[in-house]
């Protein structure tokens, strides 16, 4: 078990952030970034099974997941009852090899993001960042990209004042589940990375560090409006942030 993290030196209040898949990819980097010393958040990161991680500034409550059986968010609301965000994070995802079927996975990549942003809306966020996917169209053949393009289409429903979608393609990192496939297609990715030029740069496979580093770039921008950031933007924002960038 890792060692508490200190609570930042600053009199100012605490932001408090709700962040959706903290134990994925690139939830458990946002998670390192928001409870860094200095960084000023409290988290409040629900996950279906108890993170590793400890600190004064995160509240970790345990929720039942969704099936495509049991659609209502009932126990999830009651989980989350009491608490407040003025930001939403999202980075959940799975995958049809994971999920089983094309309704399990629905029911996580788009119906769970979807009922995670009305909660949070609820409890007072204003901001919302979401984790997508290069290539999201509602019109795409491909099955996967349909799925985060309505989630997209479903978060816009919820009057976020500001929201911001990060675009990645194939997500480059360890995890702590076996992804054959993907793992694959990072061996591959110095190869084909640079032959994806123009529109077609959108889909390169991108370090999950920065991604990490573009969402937070997008939580500590002011403003309003709606935001798309795809492969060159999110690298242009990781390197914005990163010479201020703390631990």
């Amino acid at each position: 078990m890792q060692a508490p993290l200190p609570l930042p030196e600053t009199d100012a209040p605490l932001r408090r952030v709700l962040l959706s898949g903290a134990s994925g990819l690139v939830g458990s980097r946002l998670l390192e970034r928001l409870l860094a010393p200095g960084a000023g958040f409290q988290v409040v990161a629900p996950t279906r099974s108890p993170l590793a991680l400890r600190s004064p500034r995160l509240e970790n409550p345990v929720y039942e997941g969704p099936t495509a059986e049991r659609r209502s968010d009932s126990g999830l609301r009651k989980t989350l009852s009491g608490f407040r965000a003025e930001a939403w994070i999202c980075a959940l995802g799975t995958t049809m090899a994971k999920a089983g079927n094309q309704a399990a996975f629905v029911a996580v990549d788009r119906d769970l993001v979807l009922k995670f942003a009305a909660l949070a809306r609820a409890l007072g966020a204003r901001h919302a960042i979401l984790v997508s996917s290069a290539g999201a169209n509602p019109r795409s053949g491909n099955f996967y990209l349909r799925v985060k393009a309505e989630a997209e289409r479903g978060l816009a429903e919820q009057n976020f004042p500001r929201v911001d979608i990060l675009r990645p393609g194939l997500l480059l990192g360890e995890r702590t589940e076996r992804r054959p496939l993907e793992r694959f297609g990072q061996v591959l990715a110095p190869l084909y990375n640079p032959l994806l030029l123009g529109p077609l740069a959108r889909f390169r496979a991108i370090e999950a560090e920065v991604v990490a580093d573009a969402a937070m770039h997008c939580l500590e921008a002011g403003g309003s409006g709606w935001f798309v950031h795809e492969y060159r933007a999110m690298r242009a924002a990781a390197e914005a942030r990163r010479p201020g960038r703390g631990g």
